[in-house]
C-alpha cells in the first residue's frame, strides 16, 4: 500500500506540488494524468527517494520500485543480467560481482512473469522498445517490490507495445500489487486503470 499526505515540493522557488494526497491499496491500478509540469513524475520520484520533498509524508508498506520512461537497461548485457540487477540492494559486494544461482533463478521467474523467459539470453539492445520496457518491469519485480511506480512507461512505444505493457501493469495489480502510472493517454487510463487522478496547474 502507498499513502501520500500533504506532499510539497518546489524547485528554485517554483512550487510543483502543494498539499498532494494519494492513497493506493494493493490490487489497485491508479493512473496520474495532467499537463507537463503538474508534478506527476515529481510525486513518484519523492516516493522512491530520488527527490526530497519539502513537506508532507510518504508511507510505503513494503518496497516500491520505479519503472522509467527512459528504460536505463545495459544494452550489451542480456535480459537476464539486467533483471538480476534488481537484486543488488540485498547482495553483499562480493556476491554482486557474479549473480548467484538463486538470484538468476528468481530473475528467470520474473522474466517469465512478463512473458520474456524465451528472450533471457538476448542482449537488451536487440529487443524491441516494448520488450525492453517489460524487462524493466521484470527488474522491478526482482527488487521484490509490492508497489510499482511507472513514469510514462508507454510514451515511447508503438500502440501494440503500449497495450502489452498496460496489460502487464494491470495484471500485476490483479495479483495484489499497488500500481501507479503517469500517463499522457487518457484512453489507456480509462481502459486499464481502476482510478484516474488528474493533476492540474
Amino acid at each position: 500500500m502507498l499513502a501520500i499526505r500533504g506532499l510539497r515540493k518546489s524547485f528554485g522557488g517554483r512550487t510543483v506540488l502543494d498539499g498532494f494526497d494519494l492513497r493506493v491499496s494493493g490490487g489497485e491500478f491508479v493512473a496520474l494524468l495532467g499537463p507537463n509540469g503538474s508534478g506527476k513524475s515529481t510525486a513518484l520520484r519523492c516516493v522512491v527517494g530520488l527527490e526530497t520533498p519539502d513537506g508532507g509524508e510518504v508511507d510505503v508498506t513494503g518496497t516500491a520500485a520505479m519503472v522509467f520512461q527512459k528504460i536505463h537497461l545495459v544494452g550489451r548485457r542480456t535480459a537476464l543480467d539486467n533483471v538480476c540487477t534488481g537484486a543488488l540492494a540485498r547482495l553483499s559486494f562480493g556476491r554482486s560481482l557474479f549473480f548467484p544461482r538463486e538470484v538468476r533463478e528468481e530473475a528467470m521467474r520474473c522474466l517469465d512473469r512478463v512473458g520474456l523467459a524465451d528472450r533471457a539470453a538476448d542482449r537488451c539492445a536487440r529487443l524491441s522498445g516494448g520488450q525492453q520496457q517489460r524487462v524493466a518491469i521484470a527488474r522491478a519485480l526482482c527488487q521484490r517490490a509490492n508497489v510499482i511506480l511507472a513514469d510514462e512507461p508507454v510514451s515511447a512505444l508503438d500502440p501494440r507495445a503500449a497495450v502489452q505493457v498496460m496489460e502487464l501493469l494491470s495484471a500485476l495489480a490483479g495479483e495484489g500489487m499497488a500500481v501507479v502510472a503517469v500517463l499522457h493517454q487518457p484512453e489507456l487510463a480509462r481502459t486499464y486503470a481502476h482510478r484516474i487522478v488528474e493533476m492540474a496547474a
